[in-house]
């Protein structure tokens, strides 16, 4: 075997067949000294569809397609509350799921939640309805304040901002601490997200085995550290991250976080959280241990997660029933 020093990685690689395509992506194992610096040559094909081919070993590639709209006629389950929640333990459903929890031990507020797999319920003709965009969460509200037809809601920071304005909870009252917030909210919507996420946790563990994923990996790995000391050093003279108040802020940004350092990502027997070493920053584990201690934020990383709404709930019923 060649260590990875020695692989040269030539072109943009396309095979069909077993047979590398003229023009297209192909990879060359090459005698390298260990100290050699590995040569590498990008030829831009003439559509990016020729690179279609080297999504086939990604853990999704069975519902990524560069098309959007519902692929099967199907209507979404309703309960009886007025909050209707469709969504997925991830991160980002986990956001909106602490958030709905909150308002039920604050403001007594009711919602029923709905698990949708991502392997294809977000294709469904009820879900593209609420959102084109086929991500969850999403979130209809029945019972708006206007009294009007149902509210739509999607994008997670845009549905905790909605719930917030509504039952006057979680966020600043006054327009300076409201921008503050917004900030932070923004801040995890526009970069904390989609660079965990999309970027390294993807090319950490999802992406497929034969790529070389070490630049994607430094590139998106160093970006994560980055971001956490942001947040690091927001937290050196504050309880939470917009002072001593606890708002939607802390909640949008706390499960990226604490999907990180619980080790969510795993590559060959390899945790996100030694990788990173996220025991390293002080303030932030402080802060995420206060917020994991909240009994709604407890329940909220559950909800919608083993194929159940409020998994917590099912299983006391069974328990009740078993005795």
């Amino acid at each position: 075997m060649l260590g990875r020093a020695q692989r040269t990685w030539v072109g943009v690689a396309g095979v069909t067949r077993g047979r590398v395509k003229p023009g297209s992506v192909r990879r060359v194992i090459a005698n390298m000294s260990a100290d050699a610096a590995p040569e590498y040559e990008w030829k831009v094909p003439a559509k990016v569809e020729d690179l279609y081919p080297v999504l086939s070993g990604n853990k999704f590639a069975g519902t990524n397609r560069p098309t959007a709209g519902a692929q099967k006629t199907e209507a979404l389950a309703v309960g009886e509350s007025g909050l209707q929640l469709y969504s997925l333990a991830t991160p980002n459903g986990q956001k909106v799921g602490i958030m709905l929890e909150e308002l039920a031990d604050a403001n007594a507020v009711a919602y029923d939640a709905h698990y949708t797999s991502i392997g294809g319920d977000q294709f469904s003709s009820g879900f593209v309805a609420v959102n084109p965009n086929s991500k969850i969460p999403i979130l209809v509200d029945t019972a708006p304040t206007d009294k009007g037809d149902s509210i739509n809601l999607f994008e997670s920071g845009s549905i905790m901002v909605y719930l917030a304005d509504k039952y006057s909870a979680f966020i600043p009252k006054d327009a300076r601490g409201r921008a503050e917030c917004m900030n932070w909210v923004m801040w995890q919507m526009g970069g904390q997200g989609p660079i965990t996420g999309g970027g390294f946790g993807h090319f950490f563990a999802y992406a497929p085995s034969s790529l070389n994923r070490d630049y994607p990996v430094a590139r998106y790995g160093m970006e994560v550290k980055r971001m956490c000391s942001v947040i690091e050093g927001r937290l050196e003279d504050r309880k939470f991250l917009c002072g001593d108040e606890y708002t939607i802020a802390d909640m949008i940004c706390f499960p990226w976080y604490h999907g990180l350092r619980s080790g969510g990502y795993k590559s060959s027997g390899v945790t996100s959280a030694t990788f990173l070493s996220t025991d390293e920053y002080k303030n932030l584990n402080r802060w995420a241990d206060e917020i994991v201690a909240r009994p709604a934020v407890v329940r909220g990383l559950k909800v919608c997660s083993n194929g159940k709404g409020k998994p917590w709930l099912e299983e006391a019923i069974e328990d009740s029933a078993s005795k």
